[in-house]
């Protein structure tokens, strides 16, 4: 297969953290310097910095180097929200990749919602700790619908991903868009015991007016 034009190589870049692009590669390119990255067909690029037109800085594998942007451009497919495919799945392993090469874990889709709320709507508790762990989380994000991950994981009735996020500061008063809190989307037993507990005695008159209500979903 005939390759792109390699363009001039400038002065390497200052690389900035910040929100990491990843692409899967298309085809094969071999590094001509050893400061390049050599990747395979099908390999994950972790894009890191793009601050030079014609040279970006990637991660593959570990290994961190540059590539010819026009090899990107037009020869490889964009992975959308990696993070958040990672925690619908329950692919702790595409997760850890993804958060080690500093794919941000408070991402937003198109619907508003974090890789927290993917992994708690599915109840994926090694990708739910997983993200919990990294030091940057932010559990009480809502999104379009005003659901935070504590609504996902309630109304999913997954008790265990419920205690997880309420462990780490999950608010149970919080209410979405349709005025309905946690405790309100869970037929779990279980699960609703523990968001009663975390509500506590400032909704103790709003679980007396409307605890015993049935979510018409």
């Amino acid at each position: 297969m005939s390759s792109a034009p390699r363009p001039t190589r400038p002065p390497p870049p200052v690389p900035k953290p910040g929100q990491v692009k990843v692409v899967r590669a298309m085809y094969r390119y071999e590094a001509q310097q050893n400061d390049e990255l050599t990747f395979d067909e099908g390999d994950l690029l972790y894009i890191i910095d793009k601050t030079d037109p014609n040279w970006w800085k990637a991660k593959s594998g570990g290994k961190v180097g540059l590539i010819p942007s026009n090899y990107v451009e037009d020869n490889t497919e964009s992975v959308d929200h990696p993070l958040h495919e990672a925690a619908k799945r329950g692919n702790i392993d595409f997760m850890t990749e993804c958060i080690s090469n500093r794919v941000s874990v408070n991402g937003l889709d198109k619907a508003g919602s974090t890789p927290l709320h993917w992994a708690a709507h599915g109840g994926h508790l090694s990708c739910l700790q997983k993200l919990l762990d990294t030091g940057s989380i932010q559990v009480n994000v809502q999104n379009k619908l005003g659901d935070t991950p504590l609504h996902s994981a309630a109304w999913k009735n997954h008790s265990e991903a419920v205690k997880m996020l309420l462990a780490k500061g999950a608010q149970a008063n919080i209410a979405n868009n349709e005025k309905k809190l946690p405790f309100d989307l869970t037929k779990d037993p279980a699960t609703a015991a523990l968001l009663k507990e975390a509500m506590g005695s400032t909704s103790s008159r709003y679980l007396e007016d409307y605890g015993d209500e049935e979510d018409s979903d």
